[in-house]
């Protein structure tokens, strides 16, 4: 009884973050990803005023049979003081799933 009710809770907190957004089951896969690819950041864009920008590193993205390696880049910043937190790879009942990156407030 007490191992149905753990399983129905795990699979309603799954089903509460797919539905938000923080992980996507189509990029989730049973092994880990490589290590992070070494990445050479290059000089950012002309400032421009009231115009920031944040570099977003590479990451590894599942394409449904394999990892392959989306390079980094430099995004408009929303704000003068946005930090940008990369996404991640967490390991969520027993595969890894990518948690996206987002803006911090």
């Amino acid at each position: 009884m007490q191992r149905s009710w753990f399983i129905s809770a795990f699979g309603a907190a799954i089903a509460a973050l797919l539905m938000v957004g923080v992980i996507e089951p189509a990029l989730s896969q049973n092994f880990a990803p490589p290590a992070p690819q070494v990445e050479v950041v290059p000089a950012p864009p002309v400032a421009r005023p009231n115009v920031y920008w944040v570099w977003q590193p590479g990451y590894w993205r599942w394409n449904g049979r394999r990892y392959h390696w989306i390079p980094g880049h430099y995004v408009r910043a929303p704000r003068a003081a946005a930090v940008w937190l990369p996404g991640q790879w967490v390991f969520v009942g027993g595969r890894y799933v990518w948690r996206p990156g987002h803006w911090q407030r």
